[in-house]
């Protein structure tokens, strides 16, 4: 199956570099090397590999090479001026796919030599947008209990993809963690990792997480901000500007593989719901060129709307997550009367799509099939 990003990705490369991130299995080896077929001469290099990595500090690869993929780079030391290097000396006609699952921007701390030499794309887990045009785009179910990650999500049997899912964990907590920070106490990193499944969809309370635990609020921090940094989760920030009262600043956190939450079918949507609308915007912000944030709305007065889309930090929507009520959410209701954004309500199990006190509610499936990815 092919991805919707590769032909993208391949007209990107007669431009720039292209740096494809996500979370690791995401999928983006297997495409890059999809993509490799297009090319008569073409390396793909795997850092990790001791045999590439000698290559790779060598530069020992044909200059007639069309497409040179560094897979893992990021793990090289000074891997940004290598590149940089490389970039700047290659023949006109050689072409760079850089792949990686840790996110670029924790190494912009030092100041990003390769600016204005790539195009970033973002390679996520399958959404029902991504796959319209197939059997499974509709099975929200498979998406709730299995995630989107290919290889459980396309698993014949149910018990292979849980038991990818064991293997996956494992190999996050006891490996990439390790290679990207040191962490002294691993139990109490898988601690907060097993809190926060608990958490989806809940503001973040780093002084309550780390009295559950016995552990300092910047620990805590340190521990989010590494599990954000190699794709497992993501953070959605309360949106304040021009809203009264939207004072209370605590991020809500969610997975990247939705097949981990511990929660009822409400967290699991509401989870859902936020990876597609993260894949929606970094899809906006990646092929488009456009500005687009995902938050959500909390004020001090109780008033609390599950999402908000933002572009050039002005709402455009506004949206509440619903299993299987379909009576208007009272925050949203006040919102957008107050504020004139426009309002979705998505429902889950929906008999009738209905506009209501200037509200949509409408199917939450058909809702994910129209957005961008």
């Amino acid at each position: 199956m092919d991805r919707i990003q590769k032909e993208l990705i391949i007209k990107d490369l007669s431009k720039k570099m292209v740096f494809l991130v996500g979370p690791r299995q995401a999928g983006k080896t297997w495409l890059a090397k999809q993509i490799l077929k297009n090319y008569s001469q073409g390396v793909y290099l795997n850092y990790d590999n001791f045999a590439d990595r000698k290559i790779i500090k060598e530069a020992a690869w044909r200059s007639s090479t069309q497409l040179l993929i560094f897979d893992e780079l990021h793990k090289m030391p000074q891997w940004k001026n290598y590149l940089k290097g490389i970039y700047d000396t290659k023949p006109e006609t050689q072409q760079i796919l850089v792949t990686g699952s840790a996110r670029l921007g924790i190494f912009r701390q030092v100041g990003d030599s390769l600016a204005g030499r790539y195009f970033t794309h973002h390679l996520l887990p399958f959404s029902p947008a991504e796959l319209k045009n197939t059997v499974y785009a509709k099975d929200i179910e498979r998406f709730l209990t299995r995630g989107g990650f290919p290889e459980p999500f396309l698993a014949e049997d149910p018990i292979d993809a849980a038991r990818w899912r064991n293997q996956y964990v494992d190999s996050l907590l006891r490996t990439d963690i390790f290679e990207f920070d040191n962490i002294e106490n691993i139990k109490n990193m898988q601690l907060v990792f097993e809190l926060l499944k608990t958490k989806v969809g809940s503001p973040i309370s780093y002084k309550s997480i780390a009295e559950d635990i016995n552990i300092a609020p910047n620990t805590v921090k340190k521990y989010i901000r590494i599990l954000e940094a190699l794709y497992i989760v993501f953070r959605v920030t309360p949106f304040a500007k021009n809203i009264a009262r939207s004072l209370i600043k605590e991020p809500k956190l969610y997975f990247f593989d939705v097949g981990l939450i511990n929660g009822n079918i409400g967290a699991k949507l509401e989870n859902f719901v936020a990876l597609c609308l993260l894949k929606h915007v970094l899809a906006k912000n990646d092929y488009e060129g456009k500005n687009y944030k995902l938050h959500y709305l909390r004020t001090k007065d109780g008033l609390e709307v599950d999402f908000a889309l933002v572009n050039n930090d002005k709402i455009e929507q506004i949206l509440e997550v619903k299993n299987s009520d379909a009576a208007l959410s009272r925050s949203l209701m006040l919102l957008q009367k107050k504020y004139s954004f426009p309002a979705t309500q998505l429902v889950y199990d929906l008999r009738h799509e209905r506009v209501e006190n200037n509200t949509e509610v409408v199917n939450l499936t058909s809702y994910l099939l129209a957005l961008k990815l």
